[in-house]
């Protein structure tokens, strides 16, 4: 079973094509909304990266198996929250062009570190400062630059506020729990938000067991699934 992450100002949404080209491999998946995203409509005000792992412990509580476990973006920070809480509920982590982040460290942090991102300059702040949006002028660039036309609308039509809180919180994480999940990451080499030198520096500071390259932009789940499902099969199935 994988379960999906998705990043900021996304939701459950950004994976359905992903889950089709799963389903036509026989892999079962489940797409999670994020408190405040999606379908879900809990108030962003006050929330911070423990109400988004919560949310997915929720589904893994829920499942009879250890799961794969998949984050997107900032869901990377997500999935390692989760799996310094319920290690034993995930048989391996896989960062899609993702955070990637050591102990100690906010999502936030990866701007200092990434000077050649898109995505600050695709940013605006709410006037109360409690959340972000991406301006749609330049979103299709930043997250979707090798996605259908058709694709690329309908995801920005789909896109919400994001709560400042989840990237101003600390990532906590230990050897002994999360260190002792496998993890593989998905390079994306096309990536405006995370770009690949970004990418790179993270693998190679923080460490995983695999890399799977792709050409491919922020968003492989909407340009190449058939490819990225492939791809975490293979993961799952350690024949990456």
């Amino acid at each position: 079973m994988f379960v999906l992450v998705h990043g900021a100002w996304q939701g459950a949404w950004c994976w359905s094509r992903l889950q089709v080209s799963l389903r036509g491999l026989g892999a079962l998946s489940i797409a999670v909304d994020l408190p405040g995203h999606g379908e879900d409509r809990t108030p962003i005000a006050g929330l911070t990266l423990s109400d988004y792992a919560d949310r997915v412990i929720q589904v893994l509580d829920g499942i009879d198996e250890p799961v794969t476990l998949v984050g997107h973006s900032l869901g990377g920070a997500t999935i390692s929250t989760v799996a310094e809480r319920r290690p034993e509920r995930i048989a391996g982590l896989v960062y899609l062009c993702a955070l990637l982040q050591p102990s100690g460290a906010t999502p936030a942090d990866l701007h200092r570190h990434d000077p050649d991102s898109a995505l600050v300059a695709a940013i605006e702040m709410a006037p109360d400062g409690s959340a972000t949006s991406i301006r749609p002028d330049a979103a299709a660039e930043l997250f979707y630059g090798d996605c259908r036309p058709e694709d690329v609308r309908t995801a920005i039509e789909r896109l919400v506020p994001e709560p400042i809180g989840p990237a101003m919180s600390t990532i906590d994480t230990s050897a002994e729990r999360w260190g002792s999940v496998p993890r593989a990451y998905v390079r994306c080499d096309r990536d405006r938000a995370i770009v690949p030198a970004e990418q790179d520096r993270m693998i190679a500071e923080v460490g995983v067991d695999v890399v799977v390259e792709m050409a491919s932009s922020h968003s492989p789940f909407l340009s190449q699934p058939d490819a990225l499902a492939a791809a975490l099969v293979e993961i799952r199935d350690g024949t990456a």
